[in-house]
């Protein structure tokens, strides 16, 4: 059995993306590595009279090619969503080879089924309590996306979801890991998930004055590090990663992706929805993470940044890093993939992660795009407005939620002979 510390290793086998800029992972990677904005006028309803009228919606999107039509009416997007990326990372995979009971699924959502509860809400108003769907609790709640991934591919090990705001993906792998670790399950579907573009929600968002308004130029909204940002941008979509045991993936013989090296988790105890001015929480995630890696923070190549474009979030994050890293703060490269796909909120973390192991595969460092007028507070490399290409062996990813919830992830790549 391969053990780190005591523990079982951890590696990345499968991956599996839905987002505004394509509706699979290699779509989705092409158009980041691109540098395109998937930033547009909100299409789904109309935006007219909020203040923030864009959005990373996902187009084009038929989930009767990933799920049967019945299933689809009964399970909101955020499911199918979820659905569509589990069976892309799970492409190839015997699954009646392994012992399902030892194979569980762990997936987060910051707000879960919240068009099905507008829809819902609605009907009752408009039609009457007896109108509702019975279908309206199981469609609604957060923990949804997993059980149905469970049940749709017979995997009986731990189930259940994370909500921790925008650090819910995190949280989930996080879990994920540790459950293999212990021996607990020997592989598992873990992720994050998001269907937030809608009329409640954008409106929430922009009662808290966190959007950008920058609605005449939609794909120069979304600005980390940038002096000029104004807000984030919603975006919606999923991302799903499979995580096994080395030993279990050496076994059936798969294809590994990465290694996860490291996890960090932290608390800010400080604000409903700041982030801590020094950074503090953070500091503390990111070292954590290391600290489980056993790395220095030298050895990290490159970061894939919280990064949201919000006049809080960006300096205290470059703060923390800069906290951490020290004198190899300005050797690492670090770029916010939400200047191209907005903030997916529950599913920004698995994303990112996911975006981490392709640019160690492919070599390439997605951009910051729309940095065009650097905040003097954020002096970092931010990889600005084209990507890179560099081998990279090593990266961190970083995600911070409402509540005060911080979750960094070290991945790293695989090599054989450790």
């Amino acid at each position: 059995m391969s053990l780190v510390n005591g523990h079982r290793r951890v590696v990345v086998t499968g991956v599996g993306l839905v987002t505004a800029a394509g509706n699979s992972t290699e779509e989705t990677w092409a158009s980041v590595v691109a540098a395109r904005s998937a930033v547009t006028r909100v299409s789904g309803f109309d935006p007219s009279g909020f203040a923030s009228q864009i959005a990373a919606e996902i187009k084009d999107y038929r989930a009767t090619d990933y799920m049967d039509a019945r299933d689809v009416r009964r399970n909101d997007r955020m499911v199918q969503y979820a659905a569509n990326c589990t069976n892309q990372c799970l492409r190839g995979v015997d699954l009646d080879g392994l012992d399902r009971n030892r194979v569980g699924v762990v997936i987060g959502s910051g707000v879960g089924g919240i068009s099905t509860f507008e829809d819902q809400h609605s009907v009752m108003l408009n039609r009457g309590p007896d109108r509702v769907s019975p279908f309206f609790i199981p469609m609604m709640i957060s923990d949804m996306a997993s059980g149905y991934v469970s049940i749709a591919h017979g995997l009986r090990g731990p189930n259940y979801a994370t909500v921790s705001a925008c650090a819910s993906g995190g949280n989930a792998i996080a879990d994920a890991v540790l459950l293999i670790k212990a021996g607990i399950a020997d592989a598992m579907v873990t992720g994050g998930t998001e269907a937030a573009v809608t009329p409640m929600s954008l409106a929430g968002f922009c009662a808290l004055k966190a959007l950008s308004r920058r609605n005449d130029e939609p794909e120069r909204a979304s600005r980390p590090f940038d002096r000029d940002r104004d807000g984030f941008v919603l975006g919606e979509g999923a991302g799903i990663l499979l995580l096994e045991s080395l030993e279990h993936a050496r076994q059936r013989g798969a294809t590994i992706l990465g290694e996860i090296a490291g996890i960090g988790l932290s608390g800010d105890a400080y604000h409903i929805t700041s982030p801590a001015p020094n950074g503090d929480g953070a500091i503390r995630a990111m070292a954590m993470a290391l600290s489980d890696a056993g790395m220095q923070p030298s050895d990290i190549e490159y970061i894939n940044a919280h990064g949201t474009s919000t006049q809080l979030n960006d300096p205290s994050e470059t703060a923390a890093v800069k906290a951490v890293f020290g004198e190899s703060a300005h050797d690492v490269m670090v770029s916010s993939t939400k200047s191209m796909i907005g903030h997916l909120l529950g599913a920004a973390a698995a994303v990112e992660l996911i975006f981490c192991v392709l640019a160690i595969r492919d070599g390439v460092i997605p951009p910051t795009i729309n940095l065009e007028h650097p905040d003097p507070e954020c002096d970092l490399d931010y990889v600005p407005n084209q990507a890179r290409t560099r081998r990279i062996d090593v990266a961190l990813s970083n995600a911070f939620g409402f509540g005060g919830h911080n979750v960094s992830i070290i991945v790293k790549r695989y090599q054989p002979g450790d």
